[in-house]
């Protein structure tokens, strides 16, 4: 008999919003939890954690479009926008104290800070990533790796980046599926890989791309890279291809497999590795949301579940004992419910 545990987490709380949030911020401790909202503020979701301690305390006056990118370390957050701004947060002061006019060319897609506190890394539709002295703002590389434009002459995007967990590298995604590793140091490219089955090309209907890589994570050792978006979609104008992740061999360079929902269709938003790299989690939708679980060694869905709405962006909580998430007109929080074993059956034993 072979045993596997379940991951398993259960929705807790469930706030309804008239304002989209697109992506969220935790503090180690959870103290803190903001959200970048549709309007330009920055909101203090804090109050939907621990209702009897905390009174919101929005940050307003920065942002003049979509927050799509938010990040924080220590006492410091650092938001990126549509606007094509970047602005770091002094959360204890509760004001801005330095701003980037025109951090990038084109809309900001994301926001990360390596793991140390001493880079954060931005990247927009201006197919740059850009990375910045944590505490001065002062740019340290820009890193152009990435096309402007698809195979089919369309607009190409930079949705996302992440660290290695040691802080040395950072890996970028595009919308035709390509993805490019960075030493952060010197800011050289050290190699590309690509992930096609993200991308969609309709030569009939719209004429149009769709697709791309939305979210990136490495396994906690940093030999694994994960990545996530939607499948090959029918329609373009609607999110109906399948929940879809892919891992690579960061060292290979080559990919491990694929995974794809047959329950939950739309982008995968946002992917995160377990503490011992077994299991990821990814979440997303389209008119809705899910919360998806994979094991990692077998490439297979362990749970699945969804929720009322497209979720742009989750976070765990330190101790992995929460996961918070931000989405259309609402906010959640899951809870870590007991690990369930399950066993396998018996070769030719049959269900009744």
């Amino acid at each position: 008999m072979i045993e596997a545990k379940a991951v398993t987490y259960k929705l807790k709380k469930e706030e309804s919003r008239k304002d989209i949030l697109f992506s969220l911020a935790l503090g180690d401790d959870a103290d803190r939890f903001h959200a970048g909202a549709s309007d330009g503020v920055l909101r203090d979701l804090a109050p939907l954690v621990k209702k009897e301690e905390f009174e919101a305390k929005d940050l307003e006056g920065g942002h003049t479009s979509y927050v799509t990118g938010l990040a924080r370390h220590g006492n410091t957050m650092v938001s990126g926008a549509y606007d094509k701004k970047l602005i770091w947060w002094d959360l204890k002061k509760g004001e801005s104290t330095l701003v980037r006019d025109k951090a990038h060319n084109r809309w900001l897609r994301g926001v990360e800070i390596s793991p140390n506190g001493k880079v954060v890394a931005s990247v927009a539709d201006d197919m740059v990533c850009r990375l910045w002295d944590f505490k001065s703002g002062k740019l340290l590389h820009e890193l152009h790796g990435h096309d402007s434009r698809t195979p089919n002459n369309f607009d190409s995007m930079l949705y996302c980046c992440t660290f290695s967990p040691d802080g040395k590298r950072i890996a970028t995604g595009d919308r035709i599926g390509k993805i490019v590793l960075w030493d952060v140091a010197s800011g050289k490219q050290i190699k590309s890989m690509m992930a096609p089955g993200f991308y969609t090309w309709d030569p009939r209907a719209r004429i149009h791309s769709i697709g791309g890589l939305r979210s990136l994570c490495f396994s906690p050792d940093g030999k694994t890279l994960a990545s996530g978006g939607m499948g090959k979609v029918g329609n373009i104008d609607h999110l109906q291809g399948k929940a879809r992740f892919e891992l690579f061999d960061v060292e290979k360079g080559e990919s491990l497999g694929v995974i794809e929902s047959d329950k939950y269709k739309g982008l995968v938003e946002t992917v995160a590795f377990g503490p011992d790299g077994k299991w990821l989690a990814g979440t997303g939708g389209d008119h809705k949301g899910w919360l998806i679980f994979l094991d990692v060694s077998e490439k297979k869905i362990i749970t699945e579940d969804g929720v009322n709405s497209h979720i742009h962006e989750t976070a765990f909580s330190k101790d992995l004992s929460k996961i918070y998430g931000v989405g259309h007109n609402r906010a959640y929080i899951w809870e870590k419910e007991v690990e369930k074993k399950v066993e396998d059956k018996p070769v030719g034993d049959k269900a009744s």
